[in-house]
């Protein structure tokens, strides 16, 4: 396919980001012993359209369980959520999911595995087939396309992970710690494998990570979670030009100033020990 082509198919399946609204939103478990824990306490948040949130905070905070009310797997005990006006309360086609394990299906081409959710929604394979080969080059696994997942190391499951996300064309966009199982270089060529990827779509992203410093060099504005119950504590808007490149931001007085802003709030909550 001709270069022009393939820009040309790219722009018609680029959608803008999709708006969140979060009202009041608490959420609360039962125990076996039939004590409520509450996860989350009268959050309300707005995310624009097109913009990169990163949500961090300690073990146990409800990062993501905020993630799983937005994707509509859990209920909401109080409050609303919805995207682009529309109240959800279930699965919404509109949603993608990246988890920290890449969940490929074994028996499925690396193809295949991307486009799964095309198939699912009954759409038209061979059309999304070029993006799929698209997504696969920009993440530098061209010519992977007929590997199986058994053939491929952690790292480009991962990839192959997020492009099976990126080809639903999802409005919002939910990451739960998609890097936390790879090495440190793996994560570090992920990280900006993502800012490319999404520079491109610019869709709205909601990215849970216990990295303070991949969420300052990726998002618009990091949000910082309270222990139990979770609340938030500092929602930081991140003023970088992009796209930004790993060594220069981590040379930046700026990037130091935000990861400082952050880790005030963690070692004056005693959640890191300041030295």
């Amino acid at each position: 396919m001709k270069q022009d082509q393939r820009v040309n198919f790219m722009n018609a399946i680029t959608q803008t980001g999709a708006a969140v609204s979060i009202a009041r939103l608490s959420k609360a478990y039962r125990t076996r012993e039939d004590d409520e824990v509450l996860a989350l306490d009268q959050i309300d948040l707005d995310f624009e359209p097109g913009s990169f949130v990163a949500v961090v905070g300690p073990s146990g905070c409800g990062k993501s369980t905020l993630l799983s009310l937005l994707a509509g797997l859990i209920g909401v005990t109080e409050g609303t959520i919805s995207i682009d006006g529309e109240a959800i309360s279930k699965p919404h086609p509109k949603i993608g999911v990246v988890f920290q394990s890449d969940l490929l299906l074994y028996w499925r081409t690396v193809l295949d595995n991307i486009l799964l959710p095309i198939e699912i929604k009954k759409l038209d394979v061979s059309r999304y087939r070029l993006r799929a080969e698209e997504l696969l080059t920009q993440v530098g696994l061209d010519g992977f396309g007929n590997k199986y997942p058994s053939e491929l190391s952690g790292g480009m499951r991962q990839r192959v992970a997020i492009c099976r996300a990126f080809i639903q064309e999802p409005g919002l966009l939910l990451m739960d710690e998609p890097f936390g199982a790879l090495d440190a270089l793996t994560r570090e060529q992920m990280i900006m494998d993502l800012q490319s990827m999404w520079l491109r779509v610019r869709n709205t992203v909601l990215f849970i990570t216990h990295g303070i410093d991949e969420a300052v060099f990726l998002a618009d504005r990091v949000l910082v979670m309270s222990p139990r119950p979770g609340r938030i504590d500092l929602d930081l808007k991140i003023e970088m030009p992009r796209p930004r490149q790993w060594n220069s931001a981590h040379e930046d007085k700026a990037y130091h100033g935000y990861v400082r802003q952050i880790r005030d709030i963690f070692e004056a909550k005693g959640i890191l020990v300041a030295h």
